[in-house]
């Protein structure tokens, strides 16, 4: 008996289709899987085929779950409450890989007698509830540790942001609701270091989160996760008795009026979150904080770069951006003392070999209204300048005045905020131009 399970179980464990169809399962059949980021299909197919060849082991043996294996369910349990995956949707997962298991082993039923298929359902369902008691017991636990150690928790919170460890926005605004905070929807996401950061020989130089944290507070950000203000949490101011008696004892009857209709709760103020990577502080704001950003670097000799064109499901991206966008941009990229903005990190993630969106919304990032048609007569001059090297130039292809084309370079460098005469943006804009006038049929499509 205990040969044919063993033969079973070999032949499950050498077919790869098993973890496939339990991970396929998983997804189709519980929502917050399926909106899972696909980073993270890596560590289920592990919990995966770890948990399958516990369960598969102890059939074969007439075995239990053991104090091991309870140890490394308590520990998933653990990381699913500090990323915030709902415990429900965790305890329905494991359900539906039970039961894709039962499928995978009936289908090998003639090897089988009806004491190995009783033997297996009695061992699931043992396992099953189990699972269900310590999973739940180290997730309540984590929880409450993670509740209350509140600034660690908003640090981790951000953590899983950046590392795209959330399962979905729902789950994101439960955990949010969970620590008492409100993050916002419109956000820019400050990557940051500083501008002449030494390393250890041998190694980087961490950023302390008292420093990220100091940045933060800069930033107008100090107060994080507060809500109401201090009006509404001020005293109501109330007349003496003496006043009040003498009211009374003056007051004409009035008209009924209907009672005044109480002002409407002022929206939580949203939550700016603080965490470092390596030798950065990595920082979450509201979106309306970004124009504080240069100076504040510049005040702590810092540089960065801001991205806040992506969804709050989309830290991630933000974040591989920003990242790569320090690690690539040339020196002269920061001058003068400027922080790099979401067009600058697709620019250069496109030059690395690594967009995150198409070319041709890259050259709408960088150009802005400038791609419209009735902004053609500024790509011209734009197209003009950056072919000719100067504005006199530009003006004789043009058969302009000199001032005119100057007018409409200072017109591109307001709507793009980037000045063609600086080096790194009139790249920028180059490369912009490129691809916005090669969709359009070529360099000559824009005069």
């Amino acid at each position: 008996m205990t040969n044919k399970r063993e033969r079973v179980r070999q032949e499950l464990l050498a077919d790869p289709h098993l973890v496939e169809a339990v991970v396929d399962a998983v997804h189709e059949q519980v929502p917050a899987y399926t909106a899972l980021d696909g980073s993270r299909f890596p560590e289920v197919r592990a919990i995966a085929a770890w948990a399958t060849d516990r369960l598969l082991d102890h059939w074969v043996t007439d075995g239990a779950i053991g104090p091991g294996d309870l140890r490394r369910f308590r520990g998933i349990a653990a990381a699913r409450a500090a990323d915030g995956r709902p415990l429900q949707a965790v305890l329905r997962a494991y359900r539906v890989a039970a039961a894709v298991l039962a499928d995978e082993v009936a289908a090998r039923a003639p090897q089988l007698s009806a004491q190995d298929a009783f033997a297996l359902t009695q061992l699931l369902l043992t396992a099953m509830d189990t699972i269900s008691e310590e999973m739940t017991t180290a997730y309540a636990a984590t929880s409450e540790r993670l509740t209350g150690d509140r600034e660690r928790s908003l640090q981790l919170l951000l953590d899983d942001l950046i590392a795209g460890r959330h399962a979905s926005l729902g789950a994101l605004g439960a955990r949010a609701s969970r620590l008492g905070v409100h993050l916002p929807e419109r956000y820019c996401l400050l990557v940051a270091e500083p501008a002449e950061a030494k390393a250890p020989e041998g190694g980087t130089s961490d950023i302390s989160l008292t420093a990220a944290n100091a940045l933060l507070a800069a930033l107008g950000g100090g107060a994080r996760g507060t809500s109401g203000t201090a009006a509404s949490r001020a005293p109501v101011s109330r007349p003496s008795a003496s006043r009040t008696s003498a009211s009374r004892a003056s007051a004409l009857p009035a008209p009924t009026s209907p009672a005044p209709v109480p002002p409407a709760p002022a929206p939580p103020a949203p939550t700016s979150l603080a965490t470092t990577h390596g030798s950065r502080a990595v920082l979450l704001l509201p979106a309306a904080r970004a124009d504080a950003v240069p100076d504040v670097l510049r005040g702590h000799a810092w540089r960065g770069c801001v991205i806040s064109g992506e969804s709050l499901d989309r830290v991630a991206v933000a974040h591989r951006l920003a990242a790569g966008a320090l690690d690539a941009a040339p020196p002269h990229a920061h001058r003068p003392e400027r922080v790099l903005t979401d067009a600058d990190a697709h620019v250069l993630a496109l030059l690395a070999g690594h967009p995150v969106v198409s070319p041709d919304q890259i050259g709408r990032i960088v150009l802005g209204p400038l791609v419209d048609a009735g902004q053609s007569h500024l790509l011209e001059a734009l197209t003009a300048y950056i072919d000719t090297g100067s504005a006199n130039a530009a003006a004789r292809e043009l058969h302009l005045h000199p001032q005119s084309v100057r007018y409409r370079l200072r017109r591109v460098r307001d709507i793009t905020s980037r000045d063609p005469q600086d080096p790194w943006q009139r790249l920028t804009l180059d490369i912009a131009r490129t691809i916005v006038l090669g969709g359009r049929g070529g360099p000559g499509a824009a005069r």
